[in-house]
């Protein structure tokens, strides 16, 4: 059976959460809290699973991978249907960038470590990192937005969702908890409010899961 450790708040748990659902693949989950004690990614124990101590991991047997995007991406070409890829080069490529802008330049710095070490560093208190927040992920967002303004379909890339919606959803569920402001995101607001519509992405909400905290 396959294994995935992470965290309900974790945006690249959450990815891996809404694809598997997409995929039906079944799976067991271990819960591992970004918080108590210190953070259990911090322990020896995970440390030997995942040597960079963030969530998720994936384990199949001996076979362990990290990083969500690489799971994805394991995840599609070990069960193929629904692609979360377009057969077209151009478009996987168009695909996997904007994922990638994301994956790469957003979430990292919404990341629990980022936020713990300006908040230890440089005094910064909670109102300062909702504002450094609010800075890159409205940012970021608004590059996906001016990508996805020439798309066409009821997601990112067309009329079934794949990897950049899959990406997408919890970026902008992160934006909420952050306060963004998303008025001026139309496309992004669209997908999103799409993808909810599809128990796949409704079941691997933050709020649904077992390890869930207010």
């Amino acid at each position: 059976m396959i294994q995935v450790h992470g965290y309900f708040r974790s945006s690249s748990a959450y990815r891996c959460r809404i694809a598997f659902n997409l995929k039906g693949v079944a799976h067991d989950f271990t819960s591992v809290h970004l918080r108590r004690g210190g953070g259990e990614q911090k322990t020896p124990e995970y440390r030997a699973l995942n040597p960079q101590a963030l969530v998720p991991t994936l384990s199949d047997g001996d076979f362990v991978l990290t990083q969500s995007l690489a799971i994805l991406e394991w995840l599609d070409e070990t069960h193929p249907e629904p692609a979360f890829l377009p057969a077209d080069p151009n478009l996987r490529a168009q695909v996997r960038a904007f994922a990638q802008v994301i994956a790469c330049d957003i979430h990292p710095l919404q990341n629990l470590r980022v936020l713990e070490y300006i908040g230890a560093e440089f005094g910064a208190d909670q109102a300062a990192k909702d504002a450094w927040c609010q800075r890159w992920i409205g940012d970021g967002l608004a590059a996906c937005e001016a990508l996805l303004a020439k798309q066409s379909g009821r997601f990112c890339f067309g009329d079934s969702p794949g990897l950049a919606d899959i990406c997408l959803v919890p970026q902008v569920f992160s934006a909420g908890r952050f306060g963004v402001d998303l008025s001026a995101m139309p496309r992004v607001r669209a997908v999103y409010d799409a993808c909810q519509q599809l128990p796949a992405f409704a079941d691997a909400a933050p709020g649904k899961q077992p390890d869930a905290e207010p």
